[in-house]
């Protein structure tokens, strides 16, 4: 009896992709003084780089506004490089949709709240986010889908 190779799994590297920000109305929007709406997008995607290697996509856009003037807009792109093996791909799927996701998320986080930051506003903190609650929306979503 063979016996079957251990699942491996392991963070390779985790970077910022690409990142932008844009504050259209600076420097008169410095001198607003009511609280902006702040409105958050996020995606994300995966796919193999090399065999057993993964890189994970988390992308952000941040945009705030105050009435109907852009007080700032930002965008980032959180990746990371994971070495997953020894896994069918059943199993590789919730691990690319859900574990790694939520790994690369609070470096999404910090690098938001520090680029405002720069940029001279007060921190944006990004609230948790139930991956795993999103990768079973699109699964739900994806076989609704396919039986129509």
């Amino acid at each position: 009896m063979s016996e079957q190779p251990q699942p491996i799994f392991a963070i390779e590297k985790i970077y910022v992709k690409d990142l932008s920000l844009e504050i259209p109305n600076a420097p008169t929007i410095f001198l607003e003084r009511d609280a902006p709406e702040i409105n958050m997008q996020l995606g994300g995607k995966h796919e193999s780089i090399d065999e057993g290697l993964y890189e994970v996509l988390l992308t952000v856009t941040i945009t705030a506004k105050i009435k109907d003037k852009t007080m700032f807009l930002v965008e980032v792109h959180e990746a990371g490089i994971f070495r997953i093996r020894n896994l069918s791909d059943e199993e590789i799927d919730p691990v690319l949709g859900i574990g790694c996701p939520n790994i690369l998320f609070p470096y999404l986080r910090e690098v938001v709240s520090d680029t405002v930051t720069r940029a001279g506003f007060p921190p944006v903190i990004l609230s948790p986010v139930n991956f795993e609650a999103i990768y079973h929306q699109k699964k739900a979503e994806a076989h609704k889908n396919e039986n129509q």
